[in-house]
């Protein structure tokens, strides 16, 4: 579907809008099109299984993804809540390709409508997205920009807050958030903060802080060392 016209393209996100919006909330989604989806996705699975590499299945994936491109689009637009087996796996797909604004776009409509990954994952979708985006930017995968980090950090916060998820995810989270909004101070200066900055750091300090109060094993402790040192000349000198 990523190499058709513009009318075919139209064609296959008002299918999937009317498929999704043919499905009763918090049921199944059903129907052909959805059907042939499902079988595409299987499809696409097997050929994924078949490759050893993890970063080759990541860079195959990313090309298999504009072909699905429609019918999410189709179903954010018209669906009511239905349980969609293709967009839950596809959203954990654009988080594995680094697609994260879009990501977060999927993952919303999934949270409010309480969707469950394909029992090929072992993790419900609030654990996952926990881990996963934590592991984006701590792995360096979402590190070229701090700012932007931070910003796609704070929103799948914010999106699990009030889901049930194990502490050592959520820590994992909050630690990159406040790693993240550290690498924002230290754009301005890697060394001394200053003083109109505070603020921005101690926020970078309760994100710390919040993320060894859930687990001590989470690896925070030298980082708010050093963060408290510089917020302590910051203020001095203030």
């Amino acid at each position: 579907m990523g190499n058709l016209s513009p009318a075919l393209r139209h064609r296959a996100r008002m299918l999937a809008e009317r498929t999704a919006g043919a499905a009763e909330p918090q049921g199944v989604t059903t129907g052909s099109a959805y059907e042939l989806m499902l079988y595409k996705l299987s499809d696409d699975r097997r050929r994924l299984k078949s490759i050893q590499s993890v970063e080759r299945k990541i860079e195959v994936k990313a090309t298999m993804l504009p072909t699905y491109a429609q019918w999410i689009d189709g179903v954010l637009a018209g669906g009511k809540g239905a349980q969609d087996d293709v967009v839950a796996t596809l959203l954990v797909w654009h988080i594995d390709t680094g697609e994260y604004d879009r990501a977060l776009v999927i993952a919303a409509y999934c949270m409010e409508h309480r969707f469950t990954l394909p029992e090929t994952y072992s993790r419900d979708i609030p654990t996952m997205m926990l881990d996963e985006f934590a592991a984006a930017y701590l792995q360096g995968n979402l590190g070229s920009d701090p700012q932007h980090a931070v910003a796609v950090l704070s929103a799948a916060e914010a999106m699990t807050a009030a889901s049930d998820a194990p502490d050592q995810a959520r820590a994992k989270l909050h630690k990159a958030i406040g790693l993240a909004m550290v690498a924002v101070l230290d754009k301005q200066d890697a060394t001394d903060i200053a003083p109109a900055l505070l603020e921005q750091a101690g926020a970078a300090m309760a994100q710390l802080q919040r993320a060894r109060a859930l687990s001590e094993s989470v690896g925070v402790k030298k980082d708010m060392e050093r963060l408290e040192r510089r917020i302590k000349r910051a203020a001095d000198s203030s």
